[in-house]
């Protein structure tokens, strides 16, 4: 079930929606997506995320950061979470640490932001439907968003360089950003890492294995033919970065293995 973020918020948080089950899960693989994921468990249920092979128990708010790798995550049967993924450029008008700091993590909010954070959630959880909890949710990520409004310049020029880089998709070139931007390498590399938590050239790459995971799965078309045209170099490279991601070759997973 999915539901659109307010008009003031459209471009910033992609979209809410609520993950469920009835049974019991057991390390189910995701991979990395790009983007940063703020989950509200509105359940009983309990959730467990495995990172690098750490165990990491889901708390009432997350923030779970950017991924490098294929992640595991098991959930117990009735588990009901409310998910708002945040567009990459606008984490750091939510979150006020360094994004880096949760990349390949799953932070507990409360820890991050405190008595904001639970007052929050107490809200969240007694408000009584799931569209009223939604607007909880919108009404939350709106009053951190006026919080920010000193970042608006850094937001702007991050939408419009990762805008830039998966438009590009086949190449990545630091130096021509740099140029093309008016500002050093130097700076784009701190900027990413302080707000989309990932350096420029790792988010080229997750952007380009998502397009090549999408075409996997969808495209009936050789893997030769996708390789070359998401940008790899021959085959054995796209093999290489596909695995890196998601621990699997891309014919197992097109094989559904």
């Amino acid at each position: 079930m999915q539901f659109i973020p307010s008009h003031i918020l459209k471009p910033y948080v992609q979209r809410y929606w609520v993950f469920s089950t009835d049974q019991d899960m057991t390390n189910q693989t995701f991979f990395p997506s790009g983007f940063i994921d703020f989950a509200v468990n509105i359940s009983n249920g309990s959730a467990s995320t495995i990172i690098n092979g750490r165990p990491i128990d889901m708390p009432k708010v997350e923030v779970l950061g950017q991924l490098t790798k294929p992640t595991r995550l098991s959930v117990t049967k009735g588990t009901e979470v409310l998910i708002a993924r945040i567009f990459p450029y606008a984490n750091a008008l939510f979150f006020p640490n360094p994004i880096a700091e949760f990349t390949n993590d799953s932070v507990d909010l409360e820890g991050v932001l405190g008595k904001e954070s639970s007052e929050f959630y107490d809200k969240l959880i007694h408000a009584g439907t799931l569209e009223q909890k939604v607007r909880e949710l919108d009404q939350f990520l709106i009053q951190r968003l006026r919080k920010s409004k000193k970042l608006d310049n850094k937001v702007t020029l991050l939408e419009r360089i990762c805008g830039h880089i998966e438009a590009e998709g086949e190449l990545f070139n630091m130096k021509f950003l740099a140029d093309k931007y008016g500002f050093s390498e130097r700076y784009i590399q701190q900027l990413f890492l302080d707000h989309v938590g990932l350096t420029p050239r790792s988010f080229f790459h997750i952007q380009r294995f998502n397009r090549s995971l999408e075409l996997v799965h969808t495209a009936e078309v050789s893997l030769t033919a996708i390789a070359y045209d998401c940008g790899y170099f021959d085959q054995a490279h796209f093999i290489k970065e596909f695995k890196k991601f998601t621990g699997l070759t891309p014919s197992e997973v097109r094989s559904g293995r």
